[in-house]
């Protein structure tokens, strides 16, 4: 029963190895310059000049969401494309009807002003 687990162990082990041989070559042939540009903190592409509370714009949030659900769409056309000729005319439908719901909703988004960004 334990036999099983045995590559899984291996694999783990391995990538445990490389993880700490590359740090190890980070730091050790690493230039190790310091300067405040480097070490200053940087998040979302504003300037850390106030309070680290500041409020974001929601248009910000809403790019992101959409683009995560626009992006999805790739991850099932990919698989639908390889097995095509396996699922046939109804295959074709079914993303054909999944592919009109998407676009329905980007003019929906787009219609609203969602992405624009002024």
């Amino acid at each position: 029963m334990l036999q099983g687990y045995l590559p899984v162990l291996v694999f783990l082990a391995i990538a445990a190895a490389v993880g700490v041989v590359l740090l190890a070559l980070g730091l050790l042939l690493g230039r190790g310059e310091r300067n405040p540009e480097k070490l200053s903190p940087y998040e979302c592409g504003f300037e850390p000049f106030e309070d680290s509370r500041m409020k974001f714009d929601v248009r910000y949030y809403l790019v992101a969401i959409l683009f995560i659900i626009f992006d999805l769409e790739i991850a099932f056309l990919f698989p639908w494309a390889v097995s095509l000729d396996a699922i046939g005319l109804f295959g074709i439908v079914a993303m054909a009807v999944f592919l009109l719901v998407l676009v329905v909703g980007f003019i929906y988004e787009w219609k609203k002003g969602a992405l624009e960004w002024d």
